[in-house]
């Protein structure tokens, strides 16, 4: 039988209960006294040169208070990158200043270049619409290629070629991958488009600030996944604001999925206008800003090889890839396209040579990010297409290609080509579990039924794997971190034995109000009742970095449990002079501290109400009180991994696709609550099918958005997805972790894509189309149709 409590238990979620009841508490449900309203003025076109922006007749409208425009900003600081990456030459990349508001140039639509502060929002946006903008404007650069090859159309004027960098990795493995490539019996090519994705969470960004003019503190209330690393942003590198003087703090987030790590420069433009107005200021996005202004994910442009034996056998494979980085560099842009996506190249497989070269491109687009499994997602389907490929090549069963290449259960810890190190995982494992889940034995029973409705039936497979929890810092500070990847939580046990946990980790959805004090009750032995957790909040968190990269139990988990081994130590210290025992005789299990191998105890209320009213407390030795804060750097990342299968109609007549059945085996290491991991991939594998059959950014040779709202830009709606087959109990638990996790926020957007495109492309091939070897995402009927026309 399942447990009903503690680590393990299918607990739902207590945080829904609010949610569910419309008592969450969101940016744009909180008003300050006397808050005045912002509105963002923002370019149509994608490139032109500022003339001169005229606010006459804006500012002298009803209710305006201020007009900003880019250069009241220019003096101020940019928003910087979060990772230098060097070039594969040694030299280091191409860093433009992001400024807080457009100034000199505009460069993409939706480009903010002024704001407009008023006594409501509708004043404020009337306003903003009635700013004169004489821009000149200039060709707009969307084709990477065409960035690259024309050094005379520049998106910044101080970089030649639009190219921020030219990165190889491993450099050292080029010449024996191209040897490997000259002596292969056969080499697969495919070239490849990872699309572009707008995240679209379900609540908008939003911001509203305040400035204390007695203390000069600020208040940034913000839609964030990271408020730590928005303080540090904000008050180091944009406005120059001691870091103490900076409270940001994000309420209930409605989603991120990584387009709310990265600092705005909405933020910055609001807390500068509460400070010159001195009254708060809110600011919240519609849905169009959001589709112009958010950073996008995705955007590869890739030709992947891979060198084979005619067995099947992996030698080599290497890739060139095309990265959008858009208008600007974003907080973990340079991070995505490289050592999130390139380290993983080798997947799960023993492929003995990687070698990855990626150039990430400057265009007048939106910029990009990372964005729900952020690099893993492309190399994943770059490496698990060519496979397809290569098995209908040679005539391959493709279960079996991949089976003969997985890295061995035995061969742990497993050191790729590409610098990473597998410390567990059994990929063996976790494809037999899909093979039985997904009766992959009677597909031909089910493809006969297709035929005869008149249906093309394909099945397609995803093996994967991904890195999370991003570590450790020394390691990553060698590649080009310029911030540190450990976590911080305090547990503040009160004196009638409640506790507060206070997490570096912020919740948008994951969760982690139920899972946290699941971990902290069961380690305890106390209810889950008893255990609040306290998040989003600067002021009150010692430091934390956040939630994404499917790091927040690895890491802030694990940094909770390392506080709640100091609070137990220090309880048998405590017990230990109550019950007049040697420190060493005292156990703790189920919530009591006892003498071992006698009856004489103390529960954990009266050790801590003991901590607070130390009438017999070893006062001479220990401080009074029971708070203990922990901060942890992970030695390694952690690896999940997986196995997909996805089964598809096509209609040959329009090119429809139905997914007929989906089925997920995980290894996520220990689960803490499967409910909650259910839950986490079906909504990555939502996201996934998205992408592989819907969901495309499309702007014209202009630069304008072609898919700039939901009329354009088709999420998947309930019809779109199957009820899914998910299993978890494949489990080869981390080693470098107590809680023995991995992660499992990203897995469904990470596996999915490829499973499904694969599935399309066989139902094709089995359909005679022979000639179809590959279709780019969205794999819409359009391109369906187009395929099976030759």
């Amino acid at each position: 039988m399942p447990k009903d409590t503690g680590i393990g238990a299918p607990m739902k979620r207590r945080e829904d209960i609010r949610f569910l009841t419309g008592k969450g508490r969101y940016t744009a449900d909180i008003n300050l006294r006397g808050q005045a309203y912002a509105a963002f003025a923002r370019s149509d076109m994608a490139h032109g040169r500022i003339n001169k922006i005229d606010t006459t007749a804006a500012a002298a409208m009803p209710g305006v208070l201020c007009i900003m425009t880019g250069e009241d900003f220019a003096a101020m600081g940019g928003n910087p990158a979060g990772w230098l990456i060097n070039s594969r030459d040694g030299t280091p990349m191409r860093e433009p200043k992001r400024p807080v508001l457009a100034h000199g140039k505009v460069r993409h639509v939706g480009d903010a270049y002024a704001v407009v502060v008023a006594e409501t929002e509708e004043q404020a946006r009337d306003a903003a619409e009635a700013i004169e903008a004489d821009i000149t404007e200039l060709p707009a650069i969307v084709d990477m290629a065409a960035a690259i090859a024309d050094p005379s159309n520049r998106v910044h004027d101080e970089i030649p070629d639009n190219l921020c960098f030219d990165w190889g990795w491993i450099e050292d493995n080029r010449a024996a991958v191209d040897a490997a490539f000259a002596k292969a019996p056969h080499i697969t090519t495919l070239e490849l488009v990872n699309n572009r994705l707008v995240p679209n969470a379900m609540e908008p960004r939003a911001s509203l600030a305040d400035f204390n003019p007695g203390t000069e503190d600020y208040t940034l209330y913000t839609t964030s996944q990271n408020p730590h690393l928005h303080r540090l942003l904000i008050a180091a590198f944009v406005m120059g604001i001691p870091e103490n003087k900076l409270t940001v703090i994000a309420p209930d987030v409605g989603g991120g999925f990584g387009s709310k790590i990265y600092h705005y420069g909405e933020e910055a433009a609001v807390l500068a206008a509460a400070k010159h107005l001195k009254r708060p200021v809110k600011w919240v996005a519609t849905r169009s800003e959001a589709f112009l202004s958010d950073a996008h994910g995705r955007d590869h442009v890739t030709k992947i090889q891979l060198a084979l034996d005619k067995d099947g056998t992996f030698l080599a494979l290497r890739t060139e890839t095309l990265a959008n980085v858009g208008a600007y560099l974003s907080n973990f842009s340079t991070a995505t396209p490289t050592f999130l996506h390139g380290t993983l190249m080798a997947g799960p497989y023993k492929t003995p040579l990687v070698y990855v070269n990626v150039k990430t491109v400057f265009t007048n687009t939106a910029p990009v990010d990372a964005y729900r499994g952020a690099g893993r997602p492309e190399a994943t389907f770059s490496i698990e297409r060519v496979i397809d490929k290569a098995a209908d090549e040679l005539g391959l069963d493709k279960i079996e290609i991949r089976r003969k290449n997985f890295i061995d259960p035995g061969a742990f810890p497993y050191t790729t080509p590409v610098g990473l190190v597998y410390d567990t995982g059994n990929y063996h494992a976790t494809l037999d579990k899909m093979i039985e889940l997904g009766d992959i034995a009677g597909f031909d029973k089910r493809a006969a039924v297709s035929k005869a409705k008149g249906k093309l039936r394909g099945i397609g497979y995803s093996t994967w794997i991904e890195a999370c929890g991003i570590a450790p810092s020394h390691l990553v500070g060698v590649l080009g971190s310029r911030v540190g990847l450990y976590d911080a939580a305090t547990v503040r046990v009160n004196a009638t034995g409640n506790i507060s946990v206070l997490t570096g980790a912020h919740s948008h959805g994951q969760g982690h109000e139920t899972v946290f004090a699941q971990i902290v009750a069961d380690k305890l032995g106390i209810p889950e009742a008893s255990v609040e957790i306290v998040h989003g909040d600067t002021s009150k968190i010692p430091f934390g970095m956040g939630s994404y990269g499917s790091r927040s139990l690895a890491v802030c988990g694990t940094a909770m449990v390392k506080a709640v081994d100091k609070i137990i130590a220090k309880g048998k210290k405590i017990a230990a002079h109550m019950l007049e025992a040697a420190e060493g005789d005292i156990t703790f299990e189920d919530g009591k501290f006892q003498v071992a191998g006698t009856d004489k105890a103390k529960t954990f209320g009266e050790i801590a109400f003991s901590a607070y009213v130390p009438h017999n407390y070893p006062l001479e030795t220990l401080e009074p009180g029971l708070e203990e804060s922990a901060f942890y750097d992970p030695g390694n990342f952690t690896f999940p991994a997986g196995a997909y299968a996805c089964e598809v109609e096509v209609d040959p007549d329009t090119g429809r696709v139905e997914i007929c059945s989906f089925t997920a085996a995980d290894d996520f290491g220990h689960v803490m609550n499967p409910l909650i991991v259910q839950g986490q991939v079906h909504g990555g594998v939502g996201q996934g099918i998205g992408q592989a059959l819907l969901e495309n950014t499309t702007y014209d040779e202009g630069g304008q958005l072609l898919s700039g709202s939901f009329m354009d830009y088709a999420m998947p709606r309930a019809d779109d997805v199957p009820f899914y087959t998910v299993d978890h109990s494949c489990n080869t638990p981390c080693t470098h972790n107590p809680l023995g996790v991995k992660g499992c926020g990203e897995a469904g957007a990470i596996g999915s894509p490829p499973a499904v495109v694969n599935a399309v492309v066989d139902a094709l091939r089995r359909g005679g189309h022979k000639n179809v070897t590959h279709i780019d995402m969205p794999v819409s009927p359009k391109r369906v149709w187009q395929a099976m026309q030759g």
